[in-house]
């Protein structure tokens, strides 16, 4: 089992770290660490802090994934989804949200707003090829077998 260390920014230690909703989730909630309710007008981008640092081993990603019922019921998800946290990165999460609802989407403190699934990375190294090899697919891209 992979080990997260989590730190609470300062004024941020009164909300729950993040866990799983159930004993099988795939990932763990994360929480607007907001000081007052804030209002994401329909159509609208905000990043939403978290209130947490985390150290994330080395060879995974966090990956910042929408929460299902926010989609669903009011529009709202996870703009860059899924964003990354890298294993080097040490700065306070946060959540681009966007509101494709019909309505203004108010995020309280303590909200659940997204959630994060630890994935293994694979690093990669480039190289210059004067020749690719051949597929069936060849250079067809963007809707080449059909809708």
């Amino acid at each position: 089992m992979a080990k997260i260390l989590v730190k609470q920014t300062a004024g941020n230690e009164d909300l729950p770290l993040p866990e799983p909703a159930t004993r099988y989730s795939a990932g763990v909630d994360l929480r607007a660490a907001v000081q007052h309710t804030v209002y994401i007008p329909q159509g609208e981008i905000m990043l939403i802090p978290t209130g947490i640092q985390v150290a994330i081993p080395h060879g995974f990603e966090w990956q910042i994934r929408p929460r299902s019922g926010l989609a669903l019921k009011h529009g709202v998800t996870v703009l860059n989804s899924p964003g990354t946290i890298d294993s080097d990165y040490r700065g306070q999460v946060g959540v681009i949200l966007i509101n494709h609802g019909s309505e203004p989407f108010a995020v309280r403190r303590g909200d659940r707003i997204a959630q994060a699934v630890l994935a293994a990375v694979e690093f990669v190294e480039m190289k210059v090829a004067a020749e690719l090899s051949d597929t069936a697919r060849g250079e067809g891209g963007f809707g080449h077998t059909g809708s």
